[in-house]
């Protein structure tokens, strides 16, 4: 008997049943902080054993979701490349939302720290990507509709503010990628990496520990009011 998909080659299974594992998929969401970790930062991450952790590992790995380094005695994993964190990013947007009561006072903090901005692999997200990514929209830096992109105004700003685009890159230049706690689709693409990059550079944002969280700054909130107008309250 023929097998769904062997008519055409893929075995769309294989990847489902990779990320299907509780512990695979607490690795991938932690990844997407755009970092390399080591197996045994993951296992402590994920509450499991090193053995654990690597046996997980090396089905991503081998699976090609994840990507292996090996410094001297460290191995180092990350994410494939964009295509598995556009992926995981998706899966992330159209999973059902679980009410997890934080175990202490830190934990609640780090949750709500994670909801109002964070990474997105090399973008922003959370509350302060969507209010950035409303602002570009109302001032016509950005075209969000079907095919987002960049307005003629936009690459002006961009300019002016400082923001170096990379040349030769065949990256779309706007993707509006769905946010997974906010359920709306904040700034990504070449122009999210750049202003993110700009953003941690510049000390608009800094990473709140070793976390994907991140703090925006009081030289940010008065960065994105110069820039955009943004109130200070809403970051």
């Amino acid at each position: 008997m023929q097998r769904a998909g062997q008519d055409v080659g893929v075995d769309l299974a294989s990847v489902a049943k990779l990320l299907a594992d509780g512990t695979r998929a607490t690795f991938c969401l932690a990844l997407l902080d755009g970092r390399a970790w080591t197996a045994n930062e993951l296992a402590r991450h994920a509450g499991v054993a090193p053995s654990t952790a690597t046996s997980h590992l090396n089905l991503l790995v081998s699976g090609g979701l994840l990507v292996e380094e090996r410094h001297g005695r460290h191995r180092y994993l990350r994410i494939a490349d964009r295509r598995v964190i556009e992926l995981i990013e998706s899966l992330a947007a159209l999973a059902p939302q679980q009410t997890v009561r934080p175990r202490s006072l830190s934990a609640s903090g780090r949750q709500q720290a994670l909801a109002r901005a964070r990474l997105c692999y090399d973008h922003l997200a959370g509350t302060v990507a969507l209010a950035i990514t409303d602002a570009m929209v109302g001032r016509g830096l950005l075209e969000w509709g079907p095919e987002p992109g960049l307005t003629g105004e936009g690459a002006v700003w961009l300019a002016e503010v400082g923001i170096t685009m990379p040349t030769g890159s065949r990256r779309p230049l706007v993707r509006a990628c769905l946010d997974w706690t906010e359920r709306r689709p904040h700034l990504a693409g070449a122009v999210g990496a750049a202003l993110c990059s700009h953003a941690l550079a510049a000390g608009w944002v800094t990473r709140i520990g070793t976390t994907r969280a991140l703090a925006v700054t009081a030289t940010g909130r008065r960065a994105w009011h110069d820039h955009l107008g943004l109130p200070p309250a809403d970051l």
